[in-house]
């Protein structure tokens, strides 16, 4: 009984010193949207695995640009379906790496209580008794994207187009209304219920006319012999993570 203790002690800890001694970092490109979350979910994967990561955030629009100019990403982690598809289909990724990590929901949001509900956000919004109004540049940000798309749909674009200020990502966008610069903003669920126990004004529009924003990640090519990289994509798909994500306001794919 002992000999066997014995050797169970002697095998943790040679596994131990082999995770140490083949830890490795992965550099990972996240849609801003996703920073509080990501904050999250690296400390437990560094822990578990010994990996350490280093992250870049932007708009999904400015990564991708980046990674086609050769940038040394080696995992993606998008606010859309689309440059990660675009990413398989010119060859950046490893075949058959993408998948959906995260479902997002645009909301209406002001730092300031008080001036409209999930009942009344709507008509505030066509009301226009506001200075500035925050939306990401839609060309970069599919947050953005679908803020405008949203407006052009219920007929308020053209009366507000001159007062809408642009963030360079979703993040920029909701620092404009988090300090004041903008009175209200289309930002991400989750950035909200991530900012002082989400206070302020909020009004999420009807799944209807704004569907949930599909989120997927990708393996680039830089990361895939490089066992961080990898692990990383895995854990993303574990019920760990999963449930920060949920936790954070995304949904996710339940098997």
């Amino acid at each position: 009984m002992k000999r066997w203790i014995y050797q169970a002690v002697i095998a943790v800890a040679l596994s131990v010193s082999v995770v140490s001694a083949h830890a490795e970092q992965v550099l990972v490109a996240v849609a801003a949207n996703f920073t509080s979350v990501m904050r999250q979910l690296v400390p437990p994967f560094e822990q578990q695995s010994g990996h350490r990561v280093k992250v870049s955030y932007g708009s999904t629009g400015k990564l991708y640009a980046q990674i086609q100019n050769g940038a040394p990403f080696e995992l993606f982690l998008a606010a859309d379906t689309l440059r990660p598809q675009k990413a398989l289909r010119e060859g950046l990724a490893v075949s058959d790496s993408g998948f959906t990590y995260a479902f997002g929901r645009l909301a209406l949001w002001s730092a300031k209580a008080g001036l409209f509900d999930q009942s009344s956000g709507a008509e505030y919004l066509k009301q226009n008794e506001y200075p500035r109004l925050a939306i990401a540049n839609p060309k970069t940000a599919p947050y953005g994207k679908a803020a405008l798309e949203f407006l052009q749909q219920v007929d308020v674009w053209q009366d507000v187009k001159t007062r809408v200020v642009r963030g360079d990502s979703i993040a920029q966008t909701f620092q404009f209304v988090a300090t004041g610069n903008a009175q209200l903003g289309f930002v991400a669920l989750s950035q909200i219920r991530g900012w002082q126990g989400g206070q302020g004004s909020l009004w999420i529009p009807a799944a209807k006319e704004v569907p949930s924003i599909e989120q997927q990640a990708v393996l680039l090519h830089a990361g895939a012999d490089n066992p961080a990289a990898i692990a990383f994509h895995a854990y993303l798909k574990s019920d760990q993570a999963k449930g920060i994500i949920k936790a954070a306001g995304y949904g996710v794919v339940d098997k």
